[in-house]
């Protein structure tokens, strides 16, 4: 099920935004295989935690044997994508490199998930999620003013900035070898995707429209109208009335006897928030919640991760979904015409044979149950305007 049913893909594991990458995958219906190590005694590993692992087969196999690097190639040739995260230069040392995937599969999306990238000064250093944004600028623009930069968890980095970029990657070289165009490497690195989240960003700030500063700005904070604030009960409430109308709708709700008209008044913003938290603060974020509830003034609790899954709307949704007793998120985005399996158990390690898998995958990929195009056989332009 799901719109990639019948891709198959190898995952040469590791930790963080790669192993992300295939869960995205295989929420998506594609067949991944996660190709792990050998376990140590000291590395137990409790499956049904294993979240990023759900969906997956898993094979094991020691990448230092010879043998076991033929098993990976034999994958390989019957693959569409592999997804490997190490150090630029590992995959090729332990012939598992492009080169030797491309020779035994030409059509091949050979996926890298890096920090620093395949190239560049600090190509082959070590790092992390916090080093990664900091030097793209995007750690500097989350904070209080005055203060540190705020670390958004592993999120914006790893997450955002990485696996959202390997996987967007991947499916545009799937397209483009659909459409008859040969395999290739693609080369995410986090701080080329993180960087370019900041798109946005940095067009208001060329346009003046955005300070270089921490919890100055419009989105950071810094306007009274688009921040948090503390209610009675030691919660918070996240406020985002960016709008005039929905400001005006804040000030209703908040029982603010405030000028709408002067909201871009920058020198009444210190003013203003030391009224806003004044009237946050008079009722618990229960009471708030009720007291918004409906209404356009964008304002939402914060909820911790647990009673997140509990919010009426969230539960409405299914956004959360619970497997063997591990709460998580459910695929998304969600598909009309190929929706998506119910979320599937996490691999044990090593409990798939690699020979079988391979041996299927050589079989569907000589008789592939959904033909890849031909350019010649896509509609025109005017064909496709007719229907």
């Amino acid at each position: 099920m799901g719109p990639l049913s019948g891709c198959r893909v190898v995952e040469l594991a590791g930790i963080g935004p790669g192993p992300f990458a295939g869960m995205i995958l295989a929420d998506l219906g594609a067949e991944v295989v996660r190709v792990d190590r050998p376990a140590s005694a000291d590395q137990p590993r409790a499956e049904r935690f294993d979240v990023l692992g759900r969906g997956k087969k898993s094979v094991v196999l020691d990448l230092k044997r010879p043998d076991a690097v033929a098993a990976v190639l034999d994958l390989v040739a019957a693959a569409d994508a592999l997804i490997e995260g190490y150090r630029p230069g590992v995959a090729e040392r332990l012939g598992l490199g492009p080169a030797q995937c491309l020779a035994r599969n030409p059509a091949l999306v050979y996926g890298r998930m890096t920090g620093w990238g395949q190239d560049g000064p600090m190509a082959q250093q070590a790092g992390h999620d916090i080093a990664y944004i900091a030097l793209t600028g995007a750690l500097h623009t989350i904070g209080e003013e005055g203060g540190p930069p705020r670390i958004p968890l592993n999120l914006l980095g790893d997450f955002g900035g990485g696996s959202t970029y390997l996987v967007i990657g991947l499916l545009a070289a799937l397209w483009a070898v659909r459409g008859g165009a040969p395999g290739q490497v693609v080369d995410a690195a986090i701080v080329d995707g993180a960087a370019h989240l900041l798109a946005m960003t940095h067009g208001m700030l060329a346009a003046g429209g955005w300070k270089d500063e921490r919890g100055v700005n419009l989105l950071d904070g810094g306007a009274p109208y688009y921040s948090v604030y503390a209610t009675a009960d030691g919660r918070h409430m996240a406020v985002g009335a960016l709008e005039p109308k929905f400001y005006a709708e804040l000030l209703a709700r908040l029982g603010l006897d405030e000028e709408p008209a002067r909201q871009q008044d920058r020198g009444g913003w210190a003013g203003l928030r030391e009224r806003i938290a004044g009237a946050f603060a008079t009722r618990t974020q229960a009471e708030w919640t009720r007291v918004f509830d409906g209404s356009d003034a964008c304002v939402a609790p914060v909820l911790g991760l647990r009673e997140a899954a509990d919010h009426p709307h969230i539960a409405a949704r299914g956004t959360f979904v619970t497997r063997d007793g591990v709460l998580q998120p459910a695929p998304a985005p969600r598909f009309s015409a190929t929706p998506t399996a119910p979320v599937a158990a996490p691999p044990a390690r090593g409990q798939d044979d690699p020979a079988a898998i391979a041996a299927r995958w050589h079989a569907e990929a000589a008789a592939p149950a959904h033909p890849k195009w031909r350019p010649e056989d896509r509609p025109s332009h005017s064909a496709r305007l007719a229907t």
